[in-house]
């Protein structure tokens, strides 16, 4: 079943514990972000201390509602101009209460490999993200399946990964 933008949003308001998401694009077409990556390869930067949006106050509900929200994101170096992008979001993020963690693969096996973005809600709801090559989303699914191999798939993540906050030290994102 796809999912409509209505149907999608509840997603976020209805899971009881537990919203996670793997990433595992280096780039993500998004046209309402088009202007802000413009500024920000022309030097623009937020200020993470001072950043607050719709996104940041919801992760604080989240997490005044003893509810959780993550993802890992899958990447290898030289990072995309994307990713640098994102990452300037994710310290906010991070601040705000999401668990962002960084898969690095440039030097290793990728332990995901063939595994496409998904969120999974509760880890009893799957749902498969689409994309293009170019990280144009096409759609979102609902997988209808035994969410088992999506459990391991978060479990291999977190295992592989790194905190956002211990892999961006010491590297220009």
């Amino acid at each position: 079943m796809l999912l409509d933008s209505e149907a999608w949003q509840a997603k976020f308001g209805d899971f009881q514990s537990e919203a996670w998401r793997l990433e595992t694009l280096p780039a993500y077409s998004v046209p309402q972000e088009a202007e802000e990556i413009r500024e920000f390869l022309e030097g623009n930067r937020i200020d993470p201390h001072a950043y607050s949006n719709e996104y940041t106050d919801d992760l604080k509900r989240v997490q005044r509602e003893g509810k959780t929200k993550g993802r890992v994101h899958i990447v290898t170096r030289p990072l995309t101009d994307y990713l640098r992008y994102e990452f300037m979001y994710y310290l906010p993020h991070v601040w705000a209460g999401e668990d962002i963690r960084i898969l690095d693969v440039t030097d290793r096996e990728n332990p995901l490999h063939g595994v496409q973005d998904f969120w999974m809600f509760d880890r009893s709801e799957v749902v498969l993200m689409h994309y293009e090559p170019d990280g144009t989303q096409i759609s979102r699914e609902v997988y209808e399946g035994d969410p088992a191999p999506f459990i391991e798939y978060q479990r291999i993540a977190l295992a592989e990964s790194v905190p956002f906050e211990e892999y961006v030290k010491g590297i220009d994102a």
